[in-house]
C-alpha cells in the first residue's frame, strides 16, 4: 500500500507539472474560483454583521491540513472538534456535540449517509472536494432543521457553477504525507462560454495504516476516489439553472476492531436562483437533491460481508428573498423537505430494523434596524414523522412538531469593535437510532436499546460575540455563550459488558458495552476565541501572531453528573511571517485533560500539538503555484480522542510531515 500512495503522488504529480507548464506558457487572464460564500443565512451581504460568529475554512488550509474526513480540515476552528473514530470515519464535534446534533452539508444540501446512525460511519464528502468550509453555529441554524440544533459544517464547491465563466480555469494538486504514507492527488476544472459553464472534477487518496509514538495503529488504513460533473445556465438578469452528478467511494479500516468498511454513494443535485424584482419580491432560489448510499462492513479474513447499510434520501428548499418591507430591511421565506429511507441488512438487521423519516418545514429570517443596533430574527416549524420498529418488535410511529425561534443584536461599538448578543430556543426531534437501535453494533463495541417514548428536545441559549479590527489586517473575535437543555437525549454507558444476545452483566465477559438511549436535563456552556495580529516588519517580510483557545462544560443538572464525551479545553499561539514568495508559521497549542467525564468513561491526558507549515511560491506571476511543508503533531504525542468510543484502543496519529504541490491555472 505504501508504494501505492507513492505511485498515486507521482502520477498526480506529472498531471500538475503539466498544468503547471501550461499556466507558465500562457496567461488567461483568468482567476481559479475562490470567492468566499457564506451560506449561515440566505440573506446576503457581509457575514460581520450576524450576532454569532461564522467561522470558514479555506482552499489553502483544507490542502494543508490534510486528512480523510472534514473534520480533520476544521482541526484549528475554535470550538470544533472530531470523532476521530477511525481514518475514514471521524465526524465533526461543534461545542460538545454530534451526530444527531450537528448536520453536515454540500452546498447546503444534506450529505444523505449513515454517519449519524454509527460512529465508525464516514461522510460521503471527501475535504479534496472543497473549496471552502463552513462551520454555523447559533440562529443561523434554523436554516437547516432540527438535526442541526449543535451546529452546520457546510462544504462548498462550484459542481454546480454559480457564475458565468470565460474561458477555462482549474486546479490540479498533489500531495504525500509521512505519517501513513499517504498519497493523493486531485483534479478540477471549470469551463464556460457565453450562458453555458461546466466543472469536472476528480480526486483519489490512498493511506496505510498510520505511525504513533506507540507503533503502528492496527486496521488505521484508508483508500478513497471520487469524481464528479456539473453544469450551469445563465440567463436574464442574473437567473440560473443547473445540475450536477456525484460519485464517490472508499475502503477503510476500523482500528479498535478487525473489519472494514466498503462505502459508495451515488448523488445528484439542482440548483436554480432566478431574479424577480417584482415589488418587495427579490429572487427565489430552489436547491434539491438525491443520493443513494450503501456501505458494507466486512471481515478481512473471509471477505465475508457482515453487514450492509443503505439510505436513500431526497432533500430540498426553497426560499424567497424580499427587500425592503416597512421596518425591515430584508426578509426570507423557506421550505424544507426531506425523505429519508434507512434499511439494514445481515448483523445490522440485528442492531437497527428498517426505518422511514419524513419532514416538512417552513422558516423565516429577518434582519432590520433598531436605533443603532441591527436585529436578526429567525423562526421554524417542522413537522417530522419516524416509522420504524423498537425492540418490542411492534412497528411504532412517531410524530413530533418541533418549533424553533432566535433574535441576535450587534452594536457597532466603534469603527473597530462590534458586539454581538443572541437568544435562542432550539427544538429537535428524536433520531432514527435514539428511537429505534434494538442491539449489538460490532463497529463502535457497544449494545444499544432506543426508547420510542423520547419527547422533543429543546435547547434554550445565549451568546455574546465581540469582533475587533486591529488595523487593515489583524482581527480579534471571541464568543462566551450558554445553553440549558430540557430532555437533553444521550447515549448512557451502564458499565455493564454484553454479548451478542444482549445478556448484560456486570464486569461480563461479553465485548459490547450496554448503552441505553434516554433523556435529562443538561447545561452547557463555553468560550471560544482567536486573534490574528500584525507584529512588526522583519527580514522583508510581515511578522504576525495568533492566538487560538475554547473550552466547553458540559453537566447534567440537579448534581447528575457530567455528560460524556465532550472535547477538552485548549489554548495556544504561534507565529506567522510572510512575503510575496515565502509564507512560514507555527501553532502550539496545549490540550488540557478530560477528567469530566460520564458514567463507565474514560479520562484521557494533556498534550501539547505543536503544528508548523512554509509555503513557497516560485513565481512571482504565477502566485497560484505553491509548494507546501506541513508538519502535524511535531512533538509526536501520544494523542487519544476524549470524543471517540473508542479512545481506550485507538492512538491518534503520530508525527506527520506533509509536502503538498498545487498550482491554479
Amino acid at each position: 500500500m505504501r508504494l501505492r500512495s507513492m505511485l498515486l503522488t507521482a502520477s498526480s504529480a506529472g498531471i500538475l507539472l503539466a498544468c503547471a507548464s501550461a499556466s507558465q506558457a500562457q496567461d488567461l487572464g483568468h482567476s481559479a474560483v475562490s470567492e468566499v460564500v457564506v451560506t449561515a443565512s440566505p440573506l446576503s451581504g457581509d457575514p460581520d454583521r450576524f450576532a454569532t460568529i461564522v467561522e470558514q475554512v479555506s482552499r489553502d488550509q483544507v490542502l494543508g491540513n490534510g486528512g480523510a474526513s472534514i473534520a480533520d480540515a476544521l482541526r484549528n476552528i475554535p470550538g470544533v472538534a472530531g470523532t476521530g473514530f477511525a481514518a475514514g470515519a471521524s465526524r465533526p464535534v461543534i461545542r460538545g456535540m454530534d451526530a444527531q446534533r450537528v448536520k453536515v452539508t454540500e452546498n447546503g444540501l444534506s450529505s444523505s449517509d449513515v454517519s449519524d446512525v454509527g460512529p465508525d460511519h464516514g461522510v460521503p464528502i471527501d475535504p479534496l472536494a472543497a473549496q471552502d468550509i463552513e462551520v454555523v453555529r447559533g440562529a443561523a441554524t434554523l436554516r437547516y432543521g432540527s438535526q442541526a440544533i449543535g451546529g452546520v459544517v457546510n462544504v462548498i464547491n462550484n459542481r454546480i457553477p454559480m457564475k458565468p465563466i470565460d474561458g477555462i480555469q482549474g486546479e490540479a494538486t498533489t500531495a504525500y504525507s509521512s505519517a501513513a504514507s499517504t498519497g493523493e492527488g486531485t483534479v478540477s476544472v471549470d469551463a464556460g462560454q457565453g450562458p453555458f459553464a461546466v466543472h469536472l472534477d476528480g480526486f483519489g487518496r490512498r493511506a496505510s495504516n498510520y505511525d504513533t509514538p506507540d507503533g503502528v495503529q492496527p486496521n488505521s488504513w484508508f483508500k478513497g476516489n471520487g469524481y464528479s460533473g456539473g453544469a450551469s445556465y445563465f440567463f436574464g438578469d442574473d437567473s440560473r439553472v443547473g445540475a450536477s452528478g456525484t460519485h464517490y467511494e472508499a475502503k477503510y479500516g476500523i482500528p479498535s476492531d478487525d473489519t472494514f468498511i466498503r462505502m459508495k454513494q451515488d448523488k445528484g443535485a439542482f440548483g436554480g436562483s432566478f431574479k424577480v424584482d417584482q415589488g418587495a419580491l427579490q429572487r427565489i432560489n430552489v436547491d434539491a437533491g438525491y443520493a443513494d448510499y450503501t456501505h458494507s462492513e466486512i471481515d478481512p479474513e473471509t471477505n465475508e460481508v457482515l453487514s450492509t447499510f443503505n439510505n436513500k434520501e431526497w432533500d430540498g428548499r426553497a426560499e424567497a428573498l424580499f427587500g425592503a418591507t416597512g421596518p425591515l430591511s430584508a426578509s426570507a421565506l423557506g421550505v424544507q423537505f426531506q425523505d429519508r429511507k434507512f434499511s439494514a441488512l445481515g448483523e445490522g438487521a440485528d442492531y437497527l430494523l428498517p426505518t422511514h423519516t419524513q419532514s416538512v418545514a417552513g422558516f423565516a429570517f429577518v434582519e432590520a434596524p433598531v436605533g443603532p443596533l441591527q436585529f436578526q430574527g429567525a423562526a421554524r416549524v417542522e413537522q417530522v414523522r419516524i416509522d420504524g420498529t423498537p425492540a418490542s418488535g411492534i412497528e411504532t410511529r412517531r410524530k413530533y412538531t418541533p418549533v424553533s425561534v432566535s433574535g441576535g443584536f450587534t452594536y457597532q461599538a466603534s469603527d473597530a469593535l462590534r458586539l454581538g448578543l443572541t437568544a435562542s430556543s432550539a427544538a429537535r426531534a428524536p433520531a432514527q437510532t435514539e428511537l429505534f437501535a434494538i442491539g449489538p453494533h460490532d463497529g463502535p463495541a457497544t449494545f444499544e436499546t432506543g426508547d420510542p417514548g423520547l419527547k422533543i428536545e429543546r435547547a434554550n441559549s445565549l451568546e455574546a460575540t465581540a469582533r475587533y479590527k486591529i488595523g487593515s489586517e489583524g482581527r480579534i473575535e471571541a464568543s462566551v455563550w450558554g445553553a440549558r437543555f430540557d430532555n437533553y437525549i444521550y447515549g448512557a454507558l451502564t458499565g455493564r459488558m454484553c454479548d451478542d444476545d444482549g445478556v448484560c452483566e456486570a464486569g461480563g465477559t461479553g465485548g459490547l458495552k450496554e448503552l441505553n438511549y434516554g433523556q435529562r436535563d443538561a447545561q452547557f456552556w463555553g468560550a471560544e476565541a482567536k486573534a490574528f495580529f500584525p507584529l512588526t516588519t522583519v527580514g522583508g517580510g510581515k511578522l504576525s501572531g495568533q492566538v487560538l483557545g475554547d473550552y466547553v462544560r458540559a453537566k447534567f443538572t440537579g448534581g447528575g453528573g457530567d455528560v460524556p464525551r465532550i472535547q477538552p479545553g485548549r489554548f495556544g499561539g504561534g507565529l506567522d511571517w510572510d512575503n510575496e514568495v515565502i509564507d512560514a508559521s507555527f501553532l502550539v497549542l496545549a490540550v488540557s485533560a478530560q477528567n469530566h467525564v460520564g458514567v463507565a468513561d474514560s479520562t484521557t491526558d494533556g498534550y501539547t500539538s505543536v503544528d508548523a507549515q512554509i509555503r513557497w511560491k516560485p513565481f512571482a506571476a504565477k502566485p497560484g503555484i505553491a509548494l507546501t511543508l506541513v508538519g502535524h503533531n511535531l512533538a509526536d504525542e501520544t494523542i487519544r480522542n476524549a470524543t471517540a468510543l473508542n479512545k481506550d484502543d485507538v492512538v491518534m496519529p503520530g508525527r506527520d510531515v506533509r509536502l503538498v504541490l498545487s498550482a491554479k491555472f
